[in-house]
């Protein structure tokens, strides 16, 4: 008989674990949230399952968005976000984000901020509240 906490060699199981190849937002209104993703932030699908699943591309990653079931404890209540997504962009192109959500529609949470610990940020908010940060390292 083996014993169950034994987790063999080295790398086997959790240790394994080495990148994170896509994130799922679990979402209310899939329409909503697809339009969002792909006509305001210009994310292209890579596959989708439709009505349940759409799975966009994002660099190396995915960012995927699948209709809320009943495993995920039904509709969210409350105001609050369930996730932050933070995408990289060069240090000019923050402001260019900014200018370009605004003509979208999408009203920032905050203006784009020199941050101390050396990233200039800017946040807005998905359809479902969840917020989204693009930022750039700056040089210190």
């Amino acid at each position: 008989m083996s014993d169950p906490t034994d987790l063999g060699p080295r790398h086997a199981g959790l240790d394994a674990i080495r990148n994170l190849d896509y994130t799922v937002l679990i979402c209310d209104d899939l329409a909503r949230m697809r339009e969002f993703y792909t006509d305001v932030l210009g994310f292209q699908v890579h596959e989708e399952i439709p009505g349940r699943w759409i799975g966009l591309r994002v660099g190396s990653s995915l960012v995927a968005l699948r209709r809320r079931g009943p495993r995920d404890g039904g509709p969210l209540s409350g105001g609050g976000a369930s996730v932050q997504l933070a995408f990289r962009v060069p240090p000019g192109d923050v402001a260019a984000a900014e200018r370009q959500l605004v003509a979208r529609g999408v009203e920032p949470l905050e203006p784009v901020v020199d941050q101390p610990f050396g990233h200039r940020t800017l946040f807005f908010a998905d359809p479902e509240r969840n917020v989204i940060e693009i930022y750039a390292e700056l040089d210190r």
